[in-house]
This record gives structure tokens, C-alpha cells and sequence, in this order.
């Protein structure tokens, strides 16, 4: 693909006045305010929901501090995108509130932090640690004493579990209530970074706010993105005609004076690599500059941590040894630091929200001259390239970057290798938006397919704690709000039914036999489940029952006297629960992360462990397990090639019943290999669960297209071969867990619930 140079004009910003401010808030902005930062503060004052869309690196969090003076008595939540970034943002939270005056007491809560909380004064369980403290933060901090607010800095994960009653039984419908009722200002940061499922909580938290009156009590919830979401700016708008009163700004108000924010680019665009073929561009670039432009200091920026360590080892044996600092998860906080002054830095996905490579001896031109990057959708380019040649408060500031950027090979086949005149930043954004490789497809999808079963555990546990009150009827309104916001033509009382089948499945799976037999009854949800059961494996029965030929006591009495029969059920209860669990994660991913010991410094930069995706560790490095102990030992040759197998009783039954079906399946190994060469390994015996949610599809001539489509999107796929006792064999697709429902929402493939039931897709 031919590389595409494209020229961008210096960015600029508009300053704005403290006019307005309190003596104690001009302290806190230094005397240095933005027109957005400005015009922020003022919208705060009318309005709901204020979205900060300023470009990277011009004080949006500073701005969303701001907000707080509306409620200057009353509890903040701001949800920090990264764990990495609570304790940053914690640090300046603090030094905010008190350069501003504000009486808020600033506390981090990542799920390590909150475990480290005194059992002896606040509990046990972490969601009674929480609430205890939302409740009454003295407890735990005497510094919050005499009634002062508490700021509370988390992440987007406790945000979800605790709004949408994920937590421990006993405690969920408290914490629940916390986190509904006691913010009087909730800052979402880099919302952008959500995707379908995260978003969809955090539109149900505004329509909750909304119908429940906190907006109309003075909440105020500020969203923070230099790159909003077509579809999300879509839903605020029916949250705005529904009378949320919504402020946008993104500081190219013309208010004030202009100041320069970014220097000139000459950007060049380049299809996306093979990797080896990657790994030596990249390592010849950067020698190139360090040999012609010494001074001058850059960053390699790319998704793949393993094609980065590559790189740098490259750098390494041609001698860049010192010059070159690496950032990734793995980079301790105290070390990214020292890193981020060495004159290239190489780094993930890790920067891209909250790290700013700030140097120690500040110059006075822009901290970064080049930068090479990788991005898989306009998303993540756009705050990449923010990245490059910022010169807010430099005294230089005409001094041009360089960036190379490159993107996947379909936005040449998209039609980005048409567009050989492109000038400026206004006409780069047009030509990247009309590209679909670089879209979000499956925002839009997730939400027209399953995403109301996911909000209906958090609506029928309100519907719950409001029976019998003068709140209940909200709960229709709020479903048929949430439909307006998301689409969606299923009515509440289909989705109510659902879920309580789906939470008598929860609560059957975890009961033995011998009390499910006396108290299914009682178990909650337990009756619709034991209903979709027969109507599921007893039809002809069922339907006698439905005739009146038969009554429903006695057909339940009959088939659940059998201890076979109560293990079906219970089987079956297991079978939903698995195949719907993607839904209520708030990130999903196929395995739990494991522990590997790094001795060599593959993925660390000094000796021992970090987490990592089992996958990952299959495809790209040899390694050596016994027991729980994994131990890298070099990379491997060549990337291994993934694939599952499947054992069933009957290979033309399984075609029959279970293709383009949800459904978890038993006994599904996950193996490797390189070309026709099996890779044994005994922590493949572990990767092994008792049912592995997803979707089966068959690939033929008719549906080859749509499924290339979809792994060009993004979702993961697998080859499965499926074989039976007879020896009978053939290989299907598999999509696992998540994917799998995106997939046949996308798709449009004939798809049936485990129970037979209709998956609903608009």
C-alpha cells in the first residue's frame, strides 16, 4: 500500500478568564484558564450533564474539578479509566480541592485498595467494606470527621459492579443504593476508551438520574473525551430531549485569544505490517533519527506489547541501548518515570490516557518531535497523535513534528488510497470517519441486541427494594426511557420474565440436590426457572398444561420427585448461567489472567511476575509449568496458531441442535501448534472449563463473507473441530464467550437461546 503524507496545521486552543472565580478556585488554576475550562465552570450552573470534548492535554480534569463548587458540601465520584491512574488522579484531586478551598476528603478505591481496608472496622467482604465507607468514611478515616464530604477516586469496574447489583448478596441492594443516591457530582474520564457493554452502564446511570430525580436535585455527571462516539452522542441526544439539560464545549470556542497547542505535523500514513517485517521498519526509523537528528526526542507507540519488546531489543543490539526507555503495564509507577526522560520511549496502549511524558528539565519547545504509532480505529489515533508536538505554555512553538502512523491494511481497500490530496486536520477527521475499518461497529449492534437483558438485573432489583412504595410505576418509565435512549422494541415485561429465569438459573446452579428437591420454591427466580425447564425438555407436556388438560402442580410434582430429573435441572440452570455470563462482566475475556515468573526480562524489566492472558502467553512464547509455577523462557520461533476441539455423542444431532446457537459446551480444549504440529503443554489442562460460553457457526458459501467481516472488526475467532464417538469429525468456527453474541447480532444468523427461546436483535 502507498504511504499517504499529509500536512496539519498548528493547533490552537482559546484562552479564557477567571472572571467569575472565587478568590481560592483562581488559586487553584494558577491564573492559566481555558475558554473551555471557563465556559465549564459557568455551564455548571445550569446545567446537568456537561461533556468536555478539548483536545488531549488542555485540562479537562482540572475543568471537571471545577463542577464540584456546585455542590461544594455534597460526595464526588470520579471514575479514573485505569487502575494506573486512580492514585494519579487521586494526587491531583487532592491538590485541587485544596488549592480551591474545598472541604473534600480525597480517597482511592481500586479492589486492591479496598482489601487493604481494616477488616476489624469496616468488614470483610468488599462490598460491605465500600458501602460502610460511602456510608460513613470516618469510620475508617478520622480526617472525615465533622460531616466532610468524602472525593472519591475509583474505576469504571467497582462503578459497574456496585450500580448494577453485582456485588456480594448482601450487599449489593446497599452499595447499590450508595452509589445512586449519595454523589452529587460524578465525572466519568476518557469515556471514550468503554466499549458496548461499559457504555450501555453508563447511559443507564444518566436515565436512572433522570427519571429518579437526582438530576432535578442538583446532580451534576461531567463526561470527559477529546474523541466522542457517534452512536453515544446519539443517545444524549434523546437524554436531552427527554429534558436532561446537556452542555457540550471542546476549546475551539473563539471566546478569547487564541494560543498554540500542537505544532505543525507532516504525518505520514502507512498500512500495518507483517510483524517481523514491522519490528525492523520500526527499529531502522528510529535509528535514522537518532542518527540524523540526535537532539531531537520521540516515542514508538503500538498495541502489541510482544512486537514492542521486539523492537526494543533490536534498539538494543544496534547500540540504543541508553537512549531508549520502555513503558507498558508491567513498568512499575516508580520506574515510568525515570523512563519517560530517556530521549525515545517505546510504549503500549499504557500511555494513551493520563501520562503526558513529562520531562524532569521542562524545554521550551514540545517534550515529543516524533512519534511512530499504531492505531486500530480513529479512536485510538486521534489521542495518539495528540501526543506529538504539544506546545501549550511554550515559548517555542513553530518548531514542526514528524509522525508515522500506521493503520490497518483495509483502510486502503476502504478507500483511504483515493484520498492523495488530503490538507489539514478538518479534512484528515472527514476522510477517517467515512472509513469503517476504523469505526466501532459493534456499539450499535450490542445495543439492538442483548444489552436490555443486561440492564434488566439492575431494573428488576429496583423494581424489588420499590414494591409496594410510590416509586414503582418509575420503573416502567425508566425501561421505556432506556428504550428511547438505546432502541428496542421488546416490551419491559418480556425482559422482567427473562431475568428472572436467568436469576433462578444463578441460584439453582449453586444448590445441591438434596435441598433443591425441598426448597426450589422458595429459591428466587426459582419457579420461572423450573418453568422454562419443562417448557424446554417436557413440550407435550407443557402444552397440556397450557390447554388445561393438565394441571402445572402436577406436572411439577411428577417430573421433580426424580433425583435424575432435578440433576437435569440443575444442569440446565448451569447451561444458562454460562451462556449468558459475557453479559453481566463488566470485561470479558475468555480466561482468567495467570502468574508467570519472567526471569529474563521478556515482558519486565528486571527479574519477576506479572499477570497475563493465558492466549497471549500460548502464542508467543515457550515456556515451563508445574503446578501454579509458569516460567517464560524465550519467545517463540513463530506465532502458534490457536484452535479448540470438541467431544460429543453424536456429530449429526450436535449439526442438528447446537450450530448458530448460544450455548456453553462441555469438555472444549483450547490447543496450539504451528502448521500441522501440536504443541502439548500441561497448562492447556487448566484452560479447560466445564462449559465454554459461545456460538458455533458452520462457514460455507453463503455466510464466508460475514464472517471474514466480523474478524476484520475485531472479534475473535477460532477454528473448532468437533468430534464423536464414532470418529466422525468436521470443523466449524467457534466465537467464544462475548463474541459470540456480537457475532449473530451482526450477522443476522438464525440464533436460539440454549433454551429455545428467540435471541432478540431489532
Amino acid at each position: 500500500m502507498k504511504p499517504l503524507n499529509v500536512t496539519l496545521e498548528p493547533a490552537q486552543i482559546a484562552v479564557g478568564t477567571d472572571a467569575g472565580f472565587s478568590e481560592a478556585l483562581k488559586q487553584a488554576f494558577e491564573g492559566k484558564v481555558l475558554q473551555h475550562q471557563q465556559d465549564l465552570y459557568e455551564a455548571a450552573k445550569t446545567h446537568d450533564l456537561l461533556l468536555d470534548l478539548a483536545p488531549t492535554g488542555t485540562g479537562k480534569t482540572k475543568a471537571s474539578f471545577s463542577v464540584i463548587c456546585e455542590n461544594p458540601q455534597g460526595n464526588v465520584v470520579y471514575i479514573a479509566p485505569t487502575n494506573a491512574l486512580i492514585d494519579q488522579q487521586t494526587a491531583a484531586a487532592e491538590a485541587f480541592v485544596a488549592a480551591a478551598g474545598l472541604p473534600h476528603v480525597v480517597k482511592a478505591a481500586s479492589a486492591q485498595q479496598i482489601r487493604r481496608w481494616r477488616d476489624d472496622r469496616v468488614g470483610k467482604r468488599s462490598g460491605e467494606k465500600l458501602y460502610n465507607v460511602l456510608r460513613e468514611p470516618s469510620i475508617l478515616f478520622p480526617e472525615c470527621g465533622g460531616g466532610r464530604p468524602l472525593l472519591l477516586v475509583t474505576n469504571p469496574d467497582i462503578f459497574y459492579y456496585a450500580a448494577f447489583f453485582q456485588y456480594n448478596p448482601l450487599d449489593r441492594g446497599n452499595l447499590a443504593s450508595v452509589f445512586y443516591g449519595s454523589f452529587a457530582t460524578v465525572i466519568f474520564d476518557e469515556f471514550h476508551l468503554y466499549d458496548a457493554k461499559q457504555l450501555v452502564s453508563l447511559l443507564f446511570y444518566l436515565v436512572v438520574s433522570q427519571v429518579f430525580g437526582y438530576f432535578q436535585n442538583n446532580r451534576k455527571v461531567v463526561l470527559l473525551t477529546a474523541t466522542p462516539e457517534p452512536a453515544c452522542d446519539e443517545a444524549l441526544k434523546v437524554l436531552q430531549q427527554s429534558g436532561v439539560r446537556v452542555y457540550r464545549v471542546d476549546g475551539q470556542e473563539k471566546g478569547g485569544s487564541l494560543i498554540p497547542s500542537q505544532t505543525a505535523v507532516a504525518l505520514q500514513l502507512r498500512a500495518y505490517l507483517e510483524k517481523d517485517e514491522m519490528i525492523q521498519t520500526v527499529v531502522q526509523q528510529v535509528c535514522d533519527r537518532r542518527q540524523h537528528f540526535p537532539q531531537q526526542q520521540g516515542a514508538v507507540i503500538l498495541d502489541s506489547k510482544d512486537t514492542l519488546n521486539r523492537i526494543h531489543d533490536g534498539l538494543k543490539a544496534r547500540g540504543y541501548q541508553e537512549d531508549c526507555g520502555k513503558i507498558t503495564g508491567n513498568t512499575p509507577k516508580d520506574k515510568r518515570h525515570d523512563e519517560a526522560q530517556k530521549l525515545v520511549i517505546l510504549a503500549t496502549s499504557t500511555v494513551d490516557v493520563g501520562f503526558n511524558f513529562e520531562r524532569e528539565i521542562e524545554g521550551d519547545r514540545q517534550n515529543l518531535d516524533w512519534l511512530i504509532f499504531s492505531a486500530r480505529d480513529r479512536f485510538s489515533f486521534w489521542q495518539r497523535l495528540g501526543r506529538v508536538g504539544r506546545v501549550l505554555g511554550k515559548p517555542k512553538t513553530e518548531i514542526p513534528s514528524e509522525a508515522i502512523a500506521y493503520l490497518p491494511e483495509a483502510a486502503w481497500q476502504d478507500g483511504l488510497n483515493e484520498s492523495n490530496s488530503i490538507t489539514g486536520r478538518q479534512q484528515l477527521a472527514e476522510t477517517l470517519e467515512q472509513l469503517d475499518c476504523l469505526q466501532r461497529p459493534f456499539l450499535d449492534i450490542y445495543w439492538r441486541s442483548e444489552a436490555f437483558l443486561e440492564l434488566a438485573r439492575p431494573l428488576l432489583e429496583l423494581e424489588t427494594s420499590l414494591d409496594k412504595t410510590s416509586g414503582a410505576n418509575l420503573i416502567l418509565v425508566l425501561y421505556e426511557t432506556l428504550q428511547r435512549v438505546l432502541g428496542g422494541n421488546r416490551d419491559w415485561q418480556y425482559y422482567r420474565q427473562r431475568m428472572k429465569i436467568l436469576q433462578g438459573a444463578e441460584n439453582i446452579a449453586k444448590t445441591d440436590i438434596g435441598k433443591l428437591a425441598k426448597d426450589w420454591k422458595y429459591i428466587k427466580g426459582g419457579r420461572n426457572l423450573v418453568n422454562n425447564f419443562l417448557k424446554t425438555y417436557y413440550s407435550e407436556d407443557w402444552e397440556n398444561v397450557q390447554q388445561g388438560n393438565q394441571s402445572l402442580d402436577a406436572l411439577e410434582s411428577m417430573i421433580l420427585r426424580s433425583v435424575e430429573h432435578l440433576k437435569k435441572l440443575k444442569n440446565h440452570a448451569i447451561l444458562l448461567k454460562t451462556s449468558y455470563a459475557p453479559l453481566f462482566r463488566f470485561r470479558d475475556s475468555l480466561f482468567p489472567n495467570v502468574t508467570i515468573e519472567d526471569p529474563q526480562g521478556f515482558l519486565l524489566d528486571s527479574c519477576g511476575e506479572t499477570q497475563l492472558d493465558p492466549l497471549h502467553l500460548l502464542r508467543f512464547y515457550e515456556f515451563a509449568s508445574e503446578g501454579d509455577r509458569i516460567v517464560l523462557t524465550k519467545r517463540a520461533c513463530q506465532t502458534y496458531q490457536l484452535s479448540f476441539r470438541l467431544q460429543v455423542d453424536n456429530l449429526e444431532e450436535f449439526s442438528n441442535t447446537q450450530l448458530a446457537k448460544l450455548s456453553a459446551f462441555p469438555n472444549c480444549e483450547i490447543t496450539r501448534r504451528i502448521g500441522d504440529d501440536v504443541r502439548p503443554t500441561a497448562l492447556l489442562s487448566q484452560l479447560t472449563p466445564p462449559l465454554m460460553p459461545g456460538v458455533i457457526v458452520k462457514e460455507n458459501r453463503r455466510n464466508r463473507w460475514a464472517i471474514c467481516k466480523l474478524q476484520k472488526q475485531g472479534l475473535t475467532s477460532y477454528p473448532i473441530t468437533v468430534q464423536d464417538a464414532w470418529g466422525d469429525t468436521a470443523t466449524y468456527c467457534f466465537f467464544p464467550s462475548l463474541d459470540g453474541i456480537l457475532a449473530i447480532a451482526s450477522a443476522g444468523f438464525a440464533l436460539k437461546c440454549p433454551d429455545n427461546e428467540e435471541f432478540w436483535c431489532i
